[in-house]
């Protein structure tokens, strides 16, 4: 679930409206409006590169598109998000969009993680079988198969909508007290532990996938560099980059994602130990997470631009710029990758 309702339960020691000091607020509004602005900004021209120029529509590229749309959608959420680490309650915006809000981070949030496993599969049958990549890796089987990924990420957030909703304390004022979060009927039905087991299930799992599949495609690599001999072909030399920055694209995933549910778990420990102050480390825990969580939405265009030439090239060529090419022997050589398999193009 997203930061706010299901790993950042409030803690209620204090009747301010607001859990954290103003100095840190302040800081942490900073960093996310330089987050909105670069991911907003980053996240759209990914999508605009892949679908102005047909060049750059490559399979492993559609991928990048669906998780570019995937993040656009969550850092949308983030001023109503950032209004309620300001002041949680009441919560003045209706049922339907505290529904939707969490429904929509919830959804994209699985979106992210399974294309990000999906494209890495397709990477390791591109460079371990390359033949099968080439016939069952297509363009058209890509797009099914993004489809797939966001109907079953749909699917699987469905439940929040019945899981949250505005609720006030009892015997309160609903205008004064209302908030967004966790129903009564999710918490005692068990269904709200339900949903944070499925949350948890697709971060560990699609890792341990991602740590298969990556290890089993540097094995193949580096075998294939030892019987070359010191003569690397452009196939092997453009998978090189690709995955170098497929894996800098999961590392950071996984570590602006880690500390969610490491403070999740804290959280529970400090329901059960009942002590105010582990309660108060937990929740500034969730604040640093709360914060990756956006830098986790914002931070894949800016490595595209920094670990792709390819894609700075498309970008400046969409607005314009011309950048005078750098015509040295490797970059000769990788041009040649054009006439490789479709699976193989990639920013």
């Amino acid at each position: 679930m997203d930061n706010c309702s299901l790993n950042c339960t409030r803690w209620r020691a204090e009747p301010a409206t607001h859990l954290f000091p103003v100095p840190v607020l302040t800081g942490v509004t900073a960093a996310c409006a330089l987050l909105f602005l670069a991911g907003v900004a980053g996240n759209a021209l990914t999508v605009a590169v892949v679908a102005k120029f047909r060049h750059m529509r490559s399979t492993t590229n559609l991928y990048l598109c669906s998780m570019a749309v995937s993040d656009l959608l969550v850092l949308l959420w983030l001023p109503l998000d950032l209004s309620r680490v300001w002041r949680y309650r009441p919560w003045r915006f209706g049922p339907l969009l505290c529904k939707l809000f969490q429904f929509v981070s919830e959804s994209c949030t699985y979106s992210s993680i399974l294309s990000i496993t999906a494209l890495s599969g397709e990477r390791y049958l591109a460079i371990c079988f390359p033949l099968r990549a080439k016939v069952l890796v297509t363009r058209a089987r890509v797009r099914g198969l993004i489809a797939a990924l966001w109907l079953v990420s749909l699917c699987s957030a469905g439940p929040v909508l019945v899981l949250v909703g505005v609720q006030h304390e009892p015997g309160a004022d609903p205008r004064a007290t209302a908030e967004c979060k966790p129903t009564e009927f999710a918490v005692r039905s068990g269904l709200l532990g339900a949903m944070v087991w499925l949350s948890s299930v697709f971060f560990f799992l699609p890792v341990v996938c991602l740590t298969v599949l990556y290890s089993l495609i540097g094995r193949k690599l580096w075998r294939r560099g030892r019987g070359a001999r010191g003569r690397v072909s452009a196939r092997d030399s453009g998978n090189r980059q690709t995955v170098k920055m497929l894996a800098v694209v999961v590392f950071a995933f996984v570590l602006c994602w880690l500390p969610f549910h490491v403070g999740r778990y804290l959280f529970s420990k400090s329901q059960e130990a009942g002590s105010p102050l582990m309660a108060q480390v937990t929740q500034y825990c969730n604040l640093v997470s709360f914060v990756l969580f956006y830098l986790s939405a914002a931070i894949n265009p800016v490595l595209y631009n920094i670990m792709s030439r390819k894609y700075r090239t498309a970008a400046c060529k969409l607005f314009g710029v011309k950048r005078a090419p750098r015509r040295t022997a490797s970059s000769i050589k990788g041009e040649s990758l054009h006439s490789c398999t479709e699976s193989s193009m990639s920013l």
